[in-house]
């Protein structure tokens, strides 16, 4: 069985934005398989489903942001996954340009409350999350307005076909591995010049007090 949790804020006033994009991901994963996202546990919506062969539970925390980890350490727990290999995290990256997708089965935070949150409740950094970038911020731009802002309409071309290889990633994950899945849509890392110059601009971008969107 897996966990495929998809970070974002509840409220219509966050619906769409680009902190959301997880959640976009897992109702687009519950559309094609026609599974239903409505029960109301671990202080989140799940619903229970088979993609690629795989029992899964698909999970959107409705505890904000930077307490994703709470609603995600909740679901582990009951289910007795082992988290290393059995969850996986979407979340958005203001590092990628819009529509790129970034596989890895472990890392840091990056900046990301929400995935902070989550490795501070599981221990541990070791566990599969796909990043979808959302592009960074333009000059003048606060980070925390960008990031619970909407895509433009030039961004939807992008978003349309990142929408759907995310869906193809998560369904690869589930039938053939993450390695294969990394291999297949992992978009091309940017020349290092380039992905330093980013690094420099996002640095801190998801700092929030308690129970914030952020």
């Amino acid at each position: 069985m897996y966990i495929i949790a998809g970070l974002g804020n509840p409220g219509k006033q966050y619906e769409n934005t680009r902190h959301n994009i997880g959640w976009q991901i897992i109702d687009a994963l519950a559309d094609k398989h026609g599974i239903r996202v409505l029960e109301s546990k671990f202080k989140g919506l799940i619903g229970k489903g088979i993609i690629g062969g795989e029992k899964v539970i698909l999970l959107k925390p409705l505890t904000y942001m930077n307490l994703s980890g709470e609603s995600i350490r909740e679901a582990v727990n009951f289910f007795k996954i082992d988290e290393t290999a059995e969850l996986i995290v979407i979340a958005d990256d203001i590092s990628l340009d819009v529509g790129h997708i970034r596989m890895r089965k472990k890392g840091s935070a990056g900046g990301h409350n929400g995935l902070k949150n989550i490795i501070a409740h599981l221990g541990h950094e070791e566990f599969i999350r796909m990043k979808l970038g959302v592009g960074n911020k333009p000059a003048g731009y606060d980070l925390a307005d960008y990031v619970l802002g909407h895509f433009t309409s030039e961004d939807e071309k992008a978003l349309t076909e990142c929408r759907k290889n995310a869906v193809l990633a998560i369904e690869c994950i589930l039938s053939d591995g993450i390695d294969k899945a990394m291999n297949l849509y992992n978009t091309k890392k940017p020349p290092k010049k380039q992905k330093e110059e980013k690094k420099e601009q996002s640095e801190g971008v998801y700092e929030g007090t308690e129970s914030t969107p952020l």
